[in-house]
């Protein structure tokens, strides 16, 4: 599903990532793990398109994004959500419609958008406060809007960048239990974290990095 093969990344003189090849099987859940600066947001950031490897070449679903046009990108990278830390939510709109803006830009019908963006709310326990508006939900709500807009589109990937950063104990457990059940629909996930709290309540595969660097896994 996700292969990386010999993958640099430089901004400017800093070098944020260094040779790394990994290979992430279809329907894997994987944690990719290092402290603050080792290049995991980085590293979503290149698989999700929005960055461009220095050198090396990065496959999802067997399309080298080295290799294909802005119009192709974009059409691939509405199969992959992604959820921030900072939610980068917009707080003019209301939650149905920071989720449904994901698929009105796909020009999708108007009935179309409704019932999908209802549907995912739904999925993740929200449709009571679909009319609220982002400033009026404490910051797990908060977050389970920004899963429920990288999940409209149905994606085949889902990418998470410490997803669970500012939130307590509770609402990190409440967090990672929807990432699951996504995981456990098919969809391939990987979530970027430092917690060792979480780490340590995981079997899934952790994919650990250090100043860039790829140096083991578990």
């Amino acid at each position: 599903m996700i292969q990386l093969f010999h993958l640099f990344k430089n901004f400017g003189a800093n070098v944020a990532l260094q040779d790394i090849s990994l290979r992430i099987r279809k329907g894997e859940f994987v944690f990719v793990t290092g402290p603050s600066g080792a290049g995991k947001t980085t590293l979503l950031r290149l698989m999700f398109g929005v960055e461009k490897p220095t050198s090396g070449h990065i496959l999802i679903n067997g399309i080298n994004l080295n290799r294909i046009g802005r119009k192709k990108l974009d059409l691939l990278r509405r199969k992959v959500g992604f959820v921030f830390q900072d939610f980068k939510l917009l707080t003019g709109r209301t939650v149905f419609e920071n989720v449904a803006l994901a698929l009105e830009v796909r020009g999708e019908r108007p009935s179309y958008v409704r019932k999908k963006a209802h549907l995912a709310l739904r999925s993740v326990g929200l449709v009571k406060k679909e009319q609220s508006y982002p400033l009026q939900l404490s910051g797990g709500e908060q977050q389970r809007v920004a899963i429920a807009r990288a999940i409209v589109n149905d994606p085949l990937v889902l990418l998470a960048d410490e997803p669970t950063g500012n939130l307590d104990p509770d609402l990190t457990r409440e967090i990672m239990l929807l990432f699951r059940t996504i995981h456990m629909k098919g969809t391939t996930v990987v979530v970027a974290t430092h917690s060792r709290e979480l780490l340590q309540e995981t079997a899934q595969r952790q994919v650990i990095l250090n100043r860039g660097r790829l140096i083991g896994e578990k």
